[in-house]
């Protein structure tokens, strides 16, 4: 017994109509016919009320109306055929989307009802009096809503003029339309060849229809590629994604980077070294060009921030300023700029970055240079440096019981930083190390709780109240601490119990003695006309 494929022409015939996805394909087809047919200009015409389509090139007409009706034959020349790769089911879309198709060409036209069509039933020819130049179709039955606003998508790279209801489509995308350079896949439009404002997102396009858009992002500012349809092809029936489209688009960001190192390497040979580092620096990290950079002595002004105010865990950073001037090398070899890498802080580094404050260091991003870089031989990698932290001076310490953070104050005159390399006092701000707040004479305002923590719950809520609180908390630990005059101090302290809401102490004087010590004990006596009533503690 043998077996072999068979085609059930009635069935392929019934259910192709359900092959394709999208209503308006039956207009791109219609349309990449008319190229393939070598169109200048084609006009598309769509009356909604009586749902009549004209589609009318003027291309080289049809020789043998029978390649209308032979599906899966392209009916192309051996040209057109090795150039596209056509799958000859292009117009079968015309039988499924009306009910009479009238097509026209050179001296000749056939009126088909295409219900008898697909039964496969005899088409007459007819000769015609007055010649069609290219080709006419009608379409009668087609429901086509919206088609003024999608055909303006569908045509933007469009090669050959539109026109739909007498107005000319943009076709803004359109290869004649665009600066272009040539690729080994095809024909690209690079955005930010001047300015360096380099995008990402691309759109592109095979045979004039688009094959992949980005997923946000205005196409006005993405980079346009029109494909080699001899090395690239589209999935039947509707054209619109390429096959194998995760491979592809590897192969075209491969080839986006190609032709951007081909636009750097000119910009380079015709601009100074400070201007091609200030319009395409980012377009070079963008898309791995970094190599251009290693034989300049210019540095990019993008990889440097000075820390300019306290430095606290937020994701802001809003403590650190890219600089105005980039270093210039003979400051960066000689020593008079420090530039160091540090991770964004955490409670683990902060006394690294309040060194790195008083040194005046640059912090540096070190990867958006190339490894073999001349500068990467004097970057500090400050994170691998071991930090000691010392209290001079040192009056008390105590905890603070926050509503978020715990950590242990110490009050100091002032704080050393001190690593392999270099030392630093600090008398103006605080410094958290590990569970430690370093708390030097010119600190007052509390604000090394946010050293400390980044006050972010586990649901990643910023927590403004707690922040407050703790913040305030340390503040006033701070200033009774601290305080020269005892009434003041047990004054403060004694606000915040609002002793009045205890009716029982109403009008009662109270004798409070303190010990001495880390930890010293009180005791509390209730003065009466007896005598004092004593309680310990």
């Amino acid at each position: 017994m043998q077996i072999q494929v068979r085609i059930n022409e009635e069935g392929a015939l019934r259910n192709q109509r359900y092959a394709f996805t999208d209503r308006f394909t039956l207009v791109s087809e219609l349309l990449q016919n008319a190229r393939r047919a070598g169109a200048t200009h084609i006009e598309v015409d769509y009356d909604a009320g009586t749902q009549i389509l004209v589609v009318q090139d003027d291309g080289g007409g049809l020789d043998d109306f029978q390649k209308l009706l032979s599906f899966h034959e392209s009916g192309w020349d051996d040209a057109t055929s090795a150039e596209e790769r056509p799958f000859g089911v292009g117009f079968s879309k015309c039988l499924y989307a009306a009910t009479r198709c009238i097509v026209a060409s050179r001296h000749q036209r056939v009126d088909m009802d295409t219900a008898a069509a697909l039964a496969k039933a005899a088409i007459d020819v007819e000769p015609i009096t007055e010649a069609v130049t290219g080709t006419r179709i009608e379409l009668h039955g087609v429901d086509l809503p919206d088609l003024g606003n999608r055909i303006e998508t569908l045509c933007l790279g469009f090669p050959v003029e539109v026109l739909f209801n007498g107005k000319p489509l943009t076709r803004c995308f359109a290869v004649a339309n665009l600066a272009t350079m040539a690729s080994p896949m095809g024909t690209v439009h690079l955005t930010g060849t001047r300015d360096g404002k380099f995008s990402y997102n691309a759109l592109v396009f095979l045979q004039g229809f688009c094959v992949m858009k980005p997923n946000y992002g205005s196409f006005d500012e993405a980079n346009v590629v029109h494909l080699d349809s001899r090395q690239f092809m589209a999935r039947l029936p509707d054209r619109d994604k390429l096959i194998d489209e995760d491979v592809q688009k590897k192969r075209i960001d491969a080839e986006l980077a190609a032709c951007w190192r081909l636009t750097l390497e000119v910009a380079k040979a015709q601009l100074s070294p400070e201007r091609f580092v200030a319009i395409y620096y980012a377009a070079m990290r963008a898309w791995g060009q970094l190599d251009l950079l290693n034989d300049l002595d210019v540095l990019p002004v993008e990889l440097f921030d000075e820390i300019v105010d306290y430095p606290i865990q937020d994701d802001d950073r809003s403590y650190v300023r890219q600089v105005a001037t980039a270093p210039t090398r003979q400051t960066v070899e000689s020593g008079a700029v420090t530039l160091v890498s540090l991770d964004w802080l955490g409670d683990d580094n902060a006394a690294r970055w309040m060194l790195a404050r008083a040194k005046g260091y640059l912090i540096f991003d070190w990867i958006g240079l190339s490894s073999n870089h001349w500068a990467w031989r004097h970057v500090r990698f400050l994170d691998q440096e071991t930090v000691q932290v010392e209290a001079v001076s040192e009056q008390i310490r105590v905890q603070l019981e926050g509503r978020w953070v715990w950590p242990t104050v110490i009050l100091c005159d002032s704080v050393i930083l001190r690593s392999t390399k270099d030392v630093a006092e600090i008398t103006d701000a605080g410094v958290c190390h590990g569970d430690v707040l370093y708390i030097p004479a010119g600190e007052t305002s509390g604000e090394s709780v946010r050293q400390a923590s980044s006050f972010i719950d586990e649901n990643d809520q910023f927590l403004a109240a707690d922040l407050d609180a703790d913040r305030d908390a340390l503040t006033d630990l701070i200033r009774r601490l601290r305080s020269v005059d005892p009434v003041q101090t047990l004054d403060s302290l004694l606000q915040e119990l609002r002793l009045g809401r205890y009716p029982l102490l109403h009008g009662k004087a109270f004798q409070v003695t303190v010990g001495v010590g880390i930890a010293p004990s009180y005791s509390v006596a209730l003065l009466t006309e007896e005598g004092a009533c004593h309680a310990e503690s």
